[in-house]
């Protein structure tokens, strides 16, 4: 990787990333599509969404024989405010 820098991304910046992935498929979407979404595999991704279930940001509901994961109130109102804090940040030049 010479002359590249690695960027790795916080533990903050994943869950937004799916957050915002569930976001913008209406509210819902399943793990494949969080999966490519959020550059994620799938082990890790389904490490952060247990975690993230386990703390009220989604909810894994059952339709039909597909699993969803859905955007709860609070998970919204987490991904409005880390991008409240990105927004401030990046006018330091700084970033999550």
């Amino acid at each position: 990787m010479r002359g590249r820098t690695a960027r790795y991304r916080s533990k903050l910046r994943i869950i937004a990333d799916i957050l915002t992935v569930i976001n913008e498929e209406g509210g819902a979407a399943g793990p494949t599509r969080i999966l490519y979404g959020a550059n994620l595999s799938h082990e890790r991704m389904m490490r952060y969404l247990a975690e993230m279930e386990e703390k009220g940001l989604v909810r894994r509901v059952e339709v039909g024989n597909r699993t969803l994961y859905e955007i709860t109130d609070r998970g919204r109102k987490l991904l409005r405010e880390v991008r409240k804090m990105e927004e401030f940040l990046r006018a330091f030049g700084l970033g999550i």
